[in-house]
């Protein structure tokens, strides 16, 4: 997923501290960091926590619950914080509509004691996702938690690639694996690397003209590592998406011979790579045990939703409910047990899981968060593009988060990855950027008379326009 290098041309629009910060000056970073309310920071360390899990790694570390912490210290820092503004945006309606219909379907599942058990699995993203909009409210903090997340991304990315190269690129059947937590399974781990790869890409792309060409290449490693842990992860969806994320961040917009020449290349390197076994699984892809079973999973995961269509058979209910009505089509072996009743494994499919969770409702209210995320990128696009005289990152962000969420949907067709941090901390991204760059074209300016910029406005209230905010 390598940039296109373009010409190398510092805009002059910039203030200098600003192309200070874009070049990547560690001090002017680490002096605005400083600056940041309390709350931001408690938000950054959430981040490290939850993402690199120091705590699993060292065992010494692991004495309390640390992503708990930072996220009850960043809530509390947030009700302190005498200059927030709450961010008002349509998508906080729909996500709040989601929560909704997660707790009727739990008070009407068939299993209603294994749903509450659940309910945190969607609630935190829920709260997570509240607390990034209204904390990441400005440029420079959106950049600094974009750089937390890159950095602990690349710890994931750097591991996976180096792993990859040690074992000679060569197919083991587990895969990679990250620490213990979300990304611990191959799938989830190439889940990972498919949102960070993009945004990535975008922002080395945009930081071109500032970076020295050292830092630039230097930067290429980022998105390079990430799509060799998704090549040496084994997983055949996240590979597909990979290959769409590949036309979306290189092809799509910047078609020339050029860059076609790149991308033929990178496919090709890429095929080359990839390990004979791994071939032979995409060949076999949809007769083999794995496909077989899934196919069950996906078949019998409909009829629950045909035959319970307006919440479900439970928020995830899916397991027992599938165990007690197929009983014939559970995978041979040891049946697992949860609360003294069988189940089986999860469908392996983010909408078939959303479908027997909180049944039509849910499914329409996700598709709706899907939809969300590429309007609100289209308001991004179409607010940069009536400021051209302005050389800010707000666009490349925005069309990087759609790609990786178009990665992560892809990739969701064959794993059960609804409830992990993917989708819902690129909501949250997406809702700040928007907010940043509505608030951004707002500050201290008078209302822009151009048509399309008002209808952009319109359905997006500003507050305390008199403030700058980046």
């Amino acid at each position: 997923m390598t940039p296109v290098p373009e010409k190398r041309t510092v805009p002059a629009d910039n203030s200098n501290e600003a192309r200070s910060f874009y070049a990547l000056h560690f001090r002017t970073i680490w002096h605005q960091f400083k600056q940041e309310h309390f709350s931001f920071w408690m938000i950054c360390l959430y981040l490290f926590v939850e993402y690199v899990r120091p705590q699993s790694i060292i065992p010494a570390l692991d004495v309390l619950p640390w992503a708990k912490l930072f996220l009850l210290l960043s809530a509390f820092g947030l009700i302190a914080d005498k200059k927030r503004t709450l961010t008002s945006d349509p998508t906080n309606k729909w996500i709040t509509a989601f929560l909704i219909a997660i707790v009727a379907s739990s008070a009407m599942a068939k299993y209603p004691q294994i749903s509450w058990s659940h309910l945190m699995d969607f609630f935190g993203w829920y709260i997570i996702y509240f607390l990034i909009i209204n904390i990441v409210t400005t440029e420079r903090r959106f950049l600094i938690f974009l750089g937390f997340f890159f950095l602990c991304s690349f710890k994931l990315s750097f591991f996976g690639a180096k792993t990859w190269t040690m074992r000679g690129f060569s197919y083991t059947s587990w895969g990679l694996q990250g620490p213990p937590g979300f990304f611990e399974n191959s799938g989830e781990f190439a889940i990972q690397m498919l949102m960070f790869a993009p945004l990535a890409c975008e922002i080395a792309l945009f930081l071109r003209p500032y970076l020295s060409v050292t830092k630039y290449y230097l930067s290429l490693i980022l998105p390079i590592t990430a799509a060799m842990s998704v090549m040496g992860a084994s997983s055949r969806g996240a590979q597909i998406a990979l290959v769409y994320q590949l036309y979306g961040t290189l092809l799509k917009g910047r078609m020339s011979l050029k860059t076609l020449i790149i991308v033929v290349g990178v496919v090709y390197a890429g095929i080359s790579l990839l390990p004979q076994e791994q071939k032979a699984r995409f060949s076999s892809a949809g007769n083999d045990g794995t496909s077989h079973q899934r196919l069950l999973y996906w078949r019998h995961g409909i009829e629950m939703i045909k035959e319970n269509p307006v919440l479900g058979v439970g928020y995830f209910n899916f397991p027992p409910y599938f165990a007690a009505r197929w009983p014939e089509d559970l995978l041979p072996g040891p049946k697992l047990v949860i609360d003294g009743i069988i189940v089986s494994e999860l469908p392996h499919n983010i909408f078939v899981q959303i479908g027997t969770d909180t049944g039509l409702v849910g499914i329409s209210i996700f598709l709706m968060l899907i939809y969300r995320t590429m309007k609100s990128a289209k308001d991004v696009r179409r607010l940069t593009e009536l400021h051209p005289d302005e050389h800010r990152p707000f666009k490349a962000i925005s069309n990087a988060l759609v790609v990786s969420m178009w990665g992560f949907v892809i990739a969701g067709q064959f794993v059960t990855v609804t409830y992990y941090p993917f989708f819902w901390i690129n909501l949250a991204l997406m809702v700040a950027i928007r907010n940043i760059t509505l608030r951004h074209y707002s500050a201290g300016k008078p209302p822009d008379a151009h048509r399309a910029e008002e209808k952009v406005r319109s359905s997006y209230p500003i507050k305390n326009r008199s403030i700058p905010l980046s």
